[in-house]
């Protein structure tokens, strides 16, 4: 081979984005589709019905797209960083079902004229009188006294860290102990959401939430012990 063609190969070869890169910049396209479709869609499919949100539509769709967003950043590291297929698959699948959702949610508070984010804190919409009434069949969940700084199964800054810097089956092992708990902890807003919220669209998508987190914590726990790993207490 010339010198020339070695050089060309190696141009070629330092020009080439890494697998990671590769990765990172599918899912970035995917999420932007995933936020423009829901956006697009969103005055014809999403509109929530005609009844007025009450604090518990309000209250649910911010703490609950906030609590999605910390699940969004766990899978993206998964994703790209895991070299366990069953792993990758099962971020994956959190990552673009909980970004879909986190759309949703945004959408309906612009809808409403209310902001992304309440600034006094978590789940005080979790109250006795928080909601003009029960609908639906659901149970609610615990009702709260006032609002909290931090809600439950969100991972710390320190396990975020962690999470950054392992690699192999520790990162997995570890992505699936935090994701785990992070579900179990949206469980009692997903109840009592789905059982108090005024709109059918919020009623339905807290269901819905409930119901494939349910199947996603069966099938991590099953993961975790495969592995030789327990779940994490609850924080």
């Amino acid at each position: 081979m010339s010198t020339i063609e070695l050089d060309t190969e190696t141009a070629t070869s330092t020009r080439r984005p890494s697998a990671a890169l590769l990765v990172l910049a599918a899912v970035g396209l995917l999420l932007l589709g995933a936020v423009a479709g829901v956006l697009l869609r969103m005055p014809l499919e999403n509109k929530p019905d005609d009844a007025e949100p009450s604090a518990v539509d309000i209250g649910f769709s911010q703490d609950m797209a906030a609590h999605h967003a910390q699940a969004v950043d766990m899978a993206g590291i998964a994703l790209i960083a895991s070299t366990d297929n069953e792993v990758r698959r099962l971020a994956y699948d959190i990552l673009t079902t909980q970004q879909n959702q986190i759309g949703r949610m945004q959408a309906w508070l612009q809808l409403w004229g209310e902001s992304n984010q309440n600034v006094d804190g978590y789940m005080s919409w979790m109250t006795d009188g928080s909601s003009g009434g029960h609908h639906g069949g659901a149970t609610a969940g615990p009702a709260m006294t006032g609002p909290m700084q931090s809600m439950p199964g969100m991972a710390s800054q320190e396990e975020m860290t962690a999470l950054r810097q392992s690699t192999g089956p520790t990162l997995d092992t570890m992505f699936l102990q935090l994701m785990l708990r992070h579900h179990q902890g949206g469980v009692p807003m997903l109840d009592y959401a789905a059982g108090k919220a005024t709109t059918t669209a919020v009623r339905t998508l807290a269901d819905t939430m409930s119901k494939t987190q349910a199947r996603e914590s069966q099938l991590m726990t099953t993961m975790l012990a495969a592995r030789g790993a327990n779940p994490l207490a609850m924080n």
